[in-house]
Parts: C-alpha cells; structure tokens; sequence
C-alpha cells in the first residue's frame, strides 16, 4: 500500500471480485479499503488462497496496465532494505505519478506484458524456471558486493574481459560496435565486445581529458544493443542528457531510447516511461528519475560522473543512483559501468574488491592528451610573484588568459560561488557581516546595491558592526557575476559571457573570449578552451565535508577537460599550493591514485566507503527513543550527538559491510516500532548519507 508508516510496510492480501478477475494483474495499480479509508497501492502478486481467514475485497483498478514490472519490484524491495527504508517510499520514486492520457496514447499500441521471451527468459533477462543468476544470490543488503565477497568460483564477477579471455567466436548474427573510440583505453575494444556477447562486464572508467563521454556511453549502449539487450544510463543534470541524447540519436537513430527526468513534466516523463515498459525502446537515458526505468531485457546500466551530489535522491529512503544501478545489476547479473574524469571512494572501492576492472589510459596517451597543467602557490611562482599566495589571480593566471586571448582561444574561469558577492565582512576588523534579524550572511546583489540577507532577504541599508562600529563593508567571497566584471575590466574589448544557475550555457563559439562558469556549468567550446583558470580553490578545499578534496579534484577535473592538449596550446592554471594531494592528482591527472588514498585513509578513520554509516536526525528525546528500541548488532558503535539543523540533533551508527543489512533492519524496526505508537516527533533516517557532519 502507499502508506509511508513503517510499520506497514508490508504486503497485505486482498480477495479480488470476479468483475475485477481481468484487470488484477501483477504490477496494476490500485484502490483498497484499509482503516476505514481508500487507499492506493500496487498488485504485487496473485495467490490461490491465504492464511488470513477474513478478508476484505479489492475496491477497484485504477488502470489495467501493469506499471510495476516484477524485475522493478524486487529491485525496488532490495533498495528499501539496503537504505533502511519502505518499499512504498521507493515504488513512488520508480513509478511515477499517473497521466491518462499518456497512457491512453502509448498503450493503446502495444500493452505492456511480463510473458517469457522466445529464448526461455523472463522480459527482465532472467530464467524463467526460477533459479537464481549465474553468480548466485545477491548479498544479504541487496547491494553490489563491495565489501570484498568473491563469487564461489573464485573470479571476479563479471570483470571486463581480457584480450585473450574475450577471443572466442560472439553469436552470429550480431554486428559489432566500431570500437575505435574506446581504443586509448587498452581495456576498452573488449569492454564493447563483451556487452555484445551478452556478458555482465563491470567497469570503472576513468575519461582522458577532452573525451567526449557521451559518444562512448553511445558505443557501450548501441553494443548492447547489437547484442539483443536494453540498456539504462543516468546522468546528473538537463544539460549531460541534452549531450547523451544526441549521441545516441547519431548512433541508434531517432526513436530507438526514450529520456526520463522529472524536469520533462508528468505528461512527458510518464509517456517515456510507459513507452520503455511496453517494449517499445530498448534504451533509457535520464536523470535519477531513470535509476528505476523497466527496462525489458536490460543488459548495462550506466553512470557518468557518480560523483555529483544531484545523485542522491532528496526524498525517502535517499537512495544513490550509483547504487541503485549496482544494485540492479547484482540482482540482474548484468554488465555496469561507472565513468567520470574523477574516481570517487566507492568506485575505488569496486575496483579494490574485484567486483569490477578499471579502463583506464596508458600514461603516454594521458600525457599526450592532458593540457598543461601548473599551481600558483608552489616555490617557482612565488619566487616570480611574491604575491600569488594571496591573490586571487596571480601572475601566472593572468598571463595564462592574455596569451590564449592573444591566440585567439576562448578562456574558461571556473569560480565556485555565484552571484556578485555572496558573502561581505567588515572593513575595519575583518568581523563577517551578518543580519541583524537572523544572523544569516549579508551579500551584494550588485556594486551599487545594498546589503541583504541570504536567508531572510531583509536589506541593511543601515549596517554597523557589532564588533567596531564600522560601516565600512569588503567583499570576503566573490562571485561570478562580480568576476566577470572584474575580467571584463582587465581585458577591454573582450567578450564575456556567464554560465551558471540563471543561464547555463551548452557550448560557446570558438575564438577569444571569456566564460565565467560556477562549476557544473561549464559550457563545451569549439576546439577546446585555450585556457582554464580555476579560481578560489580555498572555498572547495576548506569546507567541512569528507569529501571535500574529493569535491574539489571532481570539479576541477571536469573544467580542466574542457581544454586543448597541452600540444595544442591548452593550459590550466589552479590557484592552489601544489603541494596538496587534490592539485597533485589534477597536476598528473590522475584519480585513481588520490581515490585509493581517500579510501585507504577512511579505512583507517572509519567512514564510508570503508564501512556503513547510518544517521538519525531529529528531537534529541526522539532520536534516543529510536536508538532505544534499535536492536543493533554487537559490533556496531553509536556516535554523537553532534548538533544539526533547527535545533535538533544527530546520532552516527557505524557497522562493518558485512553487517549493514542488520544495522539496516534493525533501524527501519525500531522506526517502525515508533510509527506504530503514534510517536509525535519525527526521526529522519539515512544510510551513508552524502553529509554526515
């Protein structure tokens, strides 16, 4: 039932009516009668009888297309027992809101159908005699294997295939993918020819720099698909499925995948989903919306840039794309491939228990496409420019931007906050400015503007510092409207443009000109930007975040790709002391290596990926009372309180991986044990959390 409280979250068995007998599919959705009141859910299954003496009829069918296909529905049991979760709260993310007329439109055609296909299987791919997949059963949280697990024959499960491993005569009949593209990758050729056998490849992909991802991606797809199987690929924004979708369409044709993002409208999103559930396409491209397409037949599930935090589901359970993905290819014995410029902690973590191979680049071909890369803040540059530690576009950075200009290349300058100037201090002793109402951050809108708060939005025409009296105010953080100015200043006659949350450009012409961008938003030039300055690396590197490094490598990375090799001119200027592992990773433009330090020092701390960490958020009464009734395992070690947003408080549970699907359950019981006495205040749960501090 689509009820969220925990403690019902559980199937219920309903009489069907004979009038009904013909639309009660598995997979419909539905009206029953619960507590006195009509509420929605989805058939899961039929059954001859009960064990339930007593029961009340199914009160109607509110469509006869069966929107939950049987491989989704298990997916979607495995995703709530690994996030602690209901299934209810994650069959609303995978089955989106109903539209008639859409659906009246697409399944008028061709009616969805969960019947075997002609080669024995069931449309999710796997036998129909009800055996478990080629690697055995999933692990116990229903997750990839990342915690060090071996399949029973002792090889890695679905490893890309060597080039001696992969020589065997493929089915005939199959054409093969021109692997040209991935052939700077020495893993890459047998990566496509595997995904057109069939075979569950699982792979972590570092991208050289200036590689066009979604022409790849659209390799790997259109080889499974030569290979009779669907595909689902996720990525993190409009703009990267606007990319992908080209692709593909250059690659398969028109009408041969079908997009799914919740930005697209109910009408569109749930035309697309229908069309992929009735076996109209056999490729899915999207957003988070995607994680859950009903692919029949799926063969590779995809993801570019795991990394970025618009992955993450803000609604219940907070499931990752990433993992969901690996997840349903865990349950599916189906190929995965997580690909990025940077390697995050959990991909190294995949790599390290064998679960999956990487393709990567040899170093000479790194080289020989990588810009040329150089700090500010190492001693070389300092000896030259005493002030580049502290200025915020030294010498060399300036220099960098007039010769590509002088070249007649177009300049990239990534800063990390928007606006004009999103945070102001005093200038007589430095105090930051806050707002006298609710203490939020003071920022200009404008260099004639007025202060106002960024909370509250309340204007201090009148502000004096607490600290001095002063009324004087400085800028402390700059954003991209107020650099772009300043760089229009310092180059007269230079065009300026502006990529950002308001306006974000896909691509920019060729020739000089400046392109201010927030990270994410960097537009792809023609021919490669001849310059990338990557500006306030302090505001990525000091946050209080894990993964703050991380962070910072990612982003970086991704602007810096957007350059020409270092051969053709193109050179990135970081504003950062060389020292640090972040801009020593960027300088050799390698992930990999800062991933398994990452990974290798929260081993040694304690934290995800290394282990599993749970948060509960809420009243401090509340989050004691849960932990209360929590029966955790022995080893498990409770953390905090640390405190949170509005006055509440979190509490930290940390279990090895081994015991995540105990820690799991034990907290969605203890949730449930309090839904069930009618708790008044709420307890927010979420496993591995993006932010745990």
């Amino acid at each position: 039932m689509d009820v969220p409280l925990p403690h019902l979250d559980r199937p219920f068995d309903y009489l069907v009516p004979e009038a009904l007998d013909a639309d009660a599919r598995p997979g419909v959705r539905v009206k029953v009668r619960f507590a006195g009141q009509l509420v929605d859910g989805w058939l899961l299954e039929r059954a001859e009888s009960s064990e339930h003496p007593k029961l009340a009829y199914l009160e109607k069918v509110v469509s006869p297309v069966p929107v939950l296909s049987p491989e989704v529905a298990r997916l979607a049991r495995a995703v709530a027992d690994r996030y602690a979760g209901s299934l209810a709260d994650v069959l609303r993310l995978a089955v989106p809101p109903r539209h008639a007329r859409a659906e009246k439109a697409v399944t008028t055609d061709t009616p969805p159908t969960d019947e075997p296909a002609p080669d024995g299987t069931e449309p999710d791919g796997s036998p129909t005699d009800g055996t478990a997949p080629a690697d055995g059963t999933a692990p116990a949280d229903g997750t990839a294997p990342a915690d060090g697990t071996a399949p029973a024959d002792g090889t890695a499960p679905g490893g890309v295939p060597s080039e001696a491993a992969d020589a065997g005569a493929r089915p005939g009949g199959r054409a093969e993918v021109d692997p040209r593209g991935w052939r700077d990758y020495p893993a890459g050729p047998a990566l496509l020819r595997a995904l057109t056998d069939g075979r569950p490849a699982r792979a972590v992909w570092s991208a050289l720099p200036g590689e066009d991802w979604a022409d790849r991606y659209a390799d790997a797809v259109a080889a499974t698909v030569a290979g009779g199987r669907g595909a689902v690929v996720v990525v993190a924004d409009a703009r990267d499925l606007d990319r992908l979708d080209a692709a593909l369409t250059a690659v398969l044709g028109a009408g041969r995948h079908v997009r799914l993002a919740a930005a697209d409208g109910p009408a569109r999103r749930y035309r697309a989903f229908l069309t992929a559930r009735t076996g109209g396409v056999d490729v899915v491209i999207g957003t988070r919306a995607a994680m859950f397409a009903p692919v029949r037949r799926l063969g590779l599930v995809a993801i570019w840039d795991d990394g970025d935090d618009l992955h993450a589901e803000p609604r219940a359970p907070y499931p990752h794309a990433r993992d969901v993905l690996l997840t349903r290819a865990q349950l599916g014995d189906i190929a995965a491939v997580v690909g990025g410029y940077a390697r995050t902690a959990e991909a190294q973590l995949l790599v390290e228990t064998g679960w999956a191979r990487e393709v990567v680049a040899d170093r000479a071909v790194v080289r020989a496409r990588t810009p040329a890369l150089a700090p500010t803040g190492d001693d070389p540059q300092l000896a030259r420019d005493p002030g580049a530690a502290s200025a915020r576009l030294p010498s060399l950075a300036w220099t960098t931007a007039r010769d590509a200009l002088r070249a007649d290349l177009p300049v990239l300058v990534q800063v990390p906050r928007r606006g004009y100037v999103p945070s102001v201090a005093c200038a007589d002793c430095r105090a930051p400015a806050r707002c006298p109402h609710c203490a939020g951050p003071l920022a200009l809108p404008s260099a004639q503007g007025t202060p106002a708060c960024r909370w509250c939005g309340r204007v201090a025409a009148a502000y004096a510092c607490p600290e001095c009296g002063g009324r004087r105010l400085r800028a402390s953080v700059t954003g991209a409207r107020r650099t772009a100015e300043e760089l229009g200043r310092a180059f007269p006659g230079v065009p300026v443009r502006t990529s950002g949350r308001e306006e974000v450009l896909a691509t920019v012409p060729g020739g000089a000109g400046l392109v201010i961008a927030t990270p994410g938003a960097e537009p792809v030039a023609e021919g490669g930007y001849g310059a990338v300055l990557l500006l306030d690396s302090w505001a990525l590197l000091t946050r209080a975040d894990l993964r703050a490094g991380e962070e910072a490598l990612r982003r970086w990375m991704a602007a810096a790709a957007l350059a020409r090799p270092g051969t053709a001119g193109g050179r990135v200027v970081v504003v950062a002391d060389g020292a640090l592992a972040p801009v020593q990773a960027l300088l050799r433009w390698d992930s990999a290596w800062f991933a398994a330090r990452e990974l290798a020092e929260r081993r040694e701390l304690g934290f995800p990926p290394a282990v599993r960490m749970a948060s509960v958020t809420g009243a401090a009464e509340a989050v004691a009372d849960l932990l209360a009734g929590a029966r955790l395992p022995g080893d498990a070690e409770v953390l905090g309180p640390v405190p949170a947003d509005e006055g509440r408080e979190r509490m930290l549970v940390r279990v090895p991986r081994s015991r995540a699907a105990a820690m799991a359950e034990a907290l969605h019981a203890a949730a449930g044990q309090r839904s069930a006495r009618k708790a008044a205040d709420p307890v927010r749960l979420q496993v591995d959390p993006l932010t745990l501090f």
